[in-house]
This record gives structure tokens, C-alpha cells and sequence, in this order.
């Protein structure tokens, strides 16, 4: 992600539907189709919510559990942005769990961007960022998510 760039999805009135996230995602789209219907398999929901802090639409995608007591517990395993042309999904992840992460069966690439992950905030996280320009859907995405889902 080009850190100059803003994100779209600006107007508070317009929401991210699919024909709207077609025409600013372009070429990627097929990508975000590809993680929207794998979604449902992994136990991941998505949800788009308005942010005023940030006056932008993002996505998170959640993954709802039972403890074993039954209490119901929900889980945020990424963030989704749209950009022009593109989108990015971070996972986030404690920095207690980043030996985890690197040892979650990825690629170097996505190694790499773990290890180079800067840690932020009060309770210590780093972020593994995808920035995803074309139809591909990196797979390394669904082994970070099953990683989180399994982390505490």
C-alpha cells in the first residue's frame, strides 16, 4: 500500500455494495468475489461498518465462537480497505504470537512481511498486510486466518 494513497469508500451515504466495490476494485474484484464465497467455509463473516474517526467504510471479518462455557464470543480475524484499483486485508496479530505466524506453513513473501511487521498499540499487534492488485487471491491469506482463528 502506497501510504500517500487514501482509502475510497468516503461517502457515509454510499454504501459498499457490489456494483460500487466492482467499479473502484476493477481488475481485483474477481479477488474480493473469490474471498467473499470462500468466507461461509472458513466460519467468517464479513461486515462493513461506517468509521467517523476515520470518515471511511471498512470491512472486518469476524469469526463467531462458543467458549466452553456456551458464551457466545466473536473474534476479529482481518480488516479490509479498498482502494482505487485494489484492496488490502490486514490480519492482525499479538506479538506474543508472531513466532506462530512464521511457522504457519507460508510462504517466504508473507514471512517476510511478518517479520518485518512493525509492532503498535497499548496491547502490543502487528499487521499482516495483503495488498491485492489482480484476480489472484494469495493463499497465505487462508492460513493467516486459520492461524488467528486458532490463536487465543
Amino acid at each position: 500500500m502506497n501510504n500517500n494513497e487514501r482509502p475510497q469508500l468516503r461517502d457515509p451515504a454510499m454504501m459498499p455494495t457490489y456494483e460500487v466495490l466492482e467499479q473502484i476494485l476493477k481488475n481485483s474484484y474477481t479477488a474480493y468475489e473469490t474471498l467473499q464465497n470462500n468466507l461461509p467455509g472458513l466460519e467468517i463473516e464479513q461486515e462493513w461498518q461506517w468509521y467517523t474517526p476515520h470518515k471511511v467504510w471498512y470491512a472486518k471479518g469476524q469469526h463467531f465462537l462458543k467458549t466452553p462455557r456456551g458464551a457466545k464470543k466473536v473474534k476479529n480475524l482481518y480488516w479490509l480497505y479498498v482502494f482505487d484499483g485494489y484492496f488490502s486485508v490486514a490480519v492482525w496479530f499479538k506479538e506474543k504470537n508472531r513466532q506462530e505466524v512464521l511457522n504457519a506453513g507460508v510462504s517466504e513473501d508473507t514471512k517476510r512481511l511478518a517479520h518485518n511487521a512493525e509492532t503498535m498499540g497499548k496491547l502490543p499487534t502487528f499487521p499482516v498486510v495483503f495488498d491485492i492488485t489482480g484476480p489472484e487471491l494469495p493463499t497465505d491469506i487462508y492460513t493467516l486466518l486459520s492461524c488467528k482463528k486458532k490463536l487465543e
